[in-house]
């Protein structure tokens, strides 16, 4: 620890978001590039602890007191060989995990937590920037081959991990083109797609090959020697209330990916547009506030955002002590634009330098709402266009409307975003014979192993990896259990593995 009161120096520091008046009229990332300076002193915040509760918090395992103190001391190289050593795409989860570390941060029990994700994503950066990113070629191969199913961070994990071990690795994506939900369901203002592209070119670089366009069956998968299902969780909750079936509601993965395609220029508008409607989303998750900032963005009039759950309390929930991930309320950039209104001199000056029409940087309304049960979406000529709904809270008898809350409220566009609940039972389910649990996920055991009940792939050891196995979860989890499955992929292919897998409690309790 080379600066023992650099926690008590240096206050948490983030980088700066773009001005609202100029993001809301494109697609791109909306944070500004934050120094390699600043960044260095964030890393001097971390107080290297005895025990760093920041490994436990991390599925990954990080090293994060390691690349810390590395940064801190300038040393680039041996922070991204020290980073990318236990994460594969250090650039994804530095640009969309929620950061578990942080909430683990010894330094988080009495004041702000070191800001992990920012260093993480500065080293790669960093590194790319440099030219250090290069394909890591097998320097032997098995003559096993692997197929991979699903492209997200889970699949793709676990494909750079058994390629790099020598074995043959095909990819098979049902979409058109790589990273699973991250290419469709995470809009390019959270995270622009060329960072998994560059990605793509690498591992293609490495020997991994990727089909598109291909949901396999299990005719497709004959030949292969091991096989990971890495198909995500991807059937969303529904609403079972009246109205359901109106023109103008939609699962939030209907709405999310034709906005991104719009972006590629595969289309030139979206089948489910919020231009000049008023807007409702129903689940106040990430999903749900993906689609709020992709609804300001289309120019939608109104936006909505409920939430069946009380509102969290500004700091750390007596619910969710440290070390665990903190239950808080969190503003993301979206809901920052929802609150936006063109005011103040220096946004004005802004608008007038750019010659911009405050109609189209900012005059959207956006609020969130806390309790709020949906009872009926009402509508005319098959259309919805309005929402009845009623305050809520969980009693004895689940949960309850409170008497004397019922509001009405125009509504246009209705997108459902209240989680995902099981995986699909699509082709390579059912000829593999796979089994699904009562929470919707392929039954696996300690080593991620699937049932098979096929007969002709009794002999194939199939492994699951991400959301199909654990159920909704995140993204660094998807690429901590994609370097888990592929270790264990890897041991039953050739008897022992050198592939190293995270140390996390969930392995810890599969073992068991």
């Amino acid at each position: 620890m080379a600066d023992p009161q650099g926690f008590l120096k240096y206050r948490r520091e983030g980088a700066a978001t773009r001005p609202v008046p100029l993001r809301l009229l494109d697609w791109n990332e909306v944070y500004e590039e934050f120094s390699d300076e600043k960044v260095q002193t964030q890393a001097r915040r971390c107080m290297d602890c005895g025990i760093p509760f920041c490994h436990d918090g991390c599925p990954l395992g990080n090293i994060i007191p390691e690349w810390n103190d590395l940064v801190r001391q300038g040393r680039w190289r041996e922070a991204y060989d020290r980073l990318h050593a236990t994460n594969n795409f250090p650039e994804f989860t530095g640009r969309l995990c929620p950061a578990p570390c942080e909430g683990a941060c010894v330094l988080g029990i009495g004041d702000d937590p070191v800001n992990i994700k920012t260093v993480e994503l500065t080293i790669v950066e960093h590194a790319w920037k440099e030219g250090w990113v290069q394909p890591v070629k097998p320097t032997f191969f098995t003559g096993q081959k692997v197929a991979v199913v699903g492209s997200g961070p889970a699949g793709m994990a676990a494909a750079q991990q058994l390629t790099r071990a020598g074995h043959a690795v095909t990819v098979f994506e049902r979409a058109d083109r790589i990273g699973g939900l991250m290419r469709y369901g995470v809009p390019e203002f959270k995270m622009e797609k060329k960072w998994i592209d560059r990605r793509i070119e690498q591992m293609e670089a490495e020997g991994t090959v990727f089909k598109t366009n291909v949901s396999p069956t299990g005719e497709d998968l004959k030949g292969f020697d091991a096989i990971i299902l890495a198909i995500g969780s991807t059937v969303g909750r529904d609403l079972p209330v009246p109205g359901r079936e109106l023109e103008g509601v939609y699962q939030a993965m209907e709405y999310l990916p034709p906005a991104n395609r719009v972006g590629y220029g595969d289309i030139e508008t979206s089948p489910i547009d919020a231009k000049d409607k008023h807007v409702v989303i129903i689940g106040g998750g990430d999903t749900g506030t993906d689609c709020f900032g992709t609804a300001l963005r289309q120019g939608a009039k109104s936006v909505h955002q409920f939430d069946i759950m009380p509102k969290p309390p500004k700091t750390r929930a007596a619910s969710t002590p440290w070390p665990t991930y903190p239950l808080k309320l969190r503003l993301a950039s979206a809901h920052e634009e929802g609150e936006y209104a063109v005011t103040g001199e220096e946004t004005q000056e802004l608008v007038e330098k750019l010659g911009l029409d405050t109609r189209e940087v900012g005059s959207v309304l956006g609020k969130r709402g806390w309790q709020v049960n949906t009872v009926e979406l009402t509508g005319t000529d098959g259309k919805v266009s309005g929402l009845k709904g009623a305050e809520c809270r969980f009693g004895e008898n689940g949960l309850e409307n409170v008497p004397g809350t019922d509001f009405e409220m125009d509504a246009d566009l209705v997108l459902l975003a209240m989680g995902f609940v099981s995986v699909e039972e699509s082709p390579v389910v059912r000829d593999l014979g796979l089994e699904i649990d009562g929470r919707g996920r392929l039954v696996r055991d300690g080593q991620y192993r699937a049932k098979a009940s096929a007969p002709e792939f009794a002999d194939v050891p199939v492994f699951v990896a991400g959301d199909a196995g654990r159920g909704q979860s995140l993204i660094v989890w998807g690429i901590s259990e994609g370097r888990s499955a592929a270790a264990e992929a890897d041991r039953e292919l050739m008897g022992e593995t050198a592939l190293p897998r995270p140390i996390n409690p969930t392995d810890l309790a599969m073992r068991a």
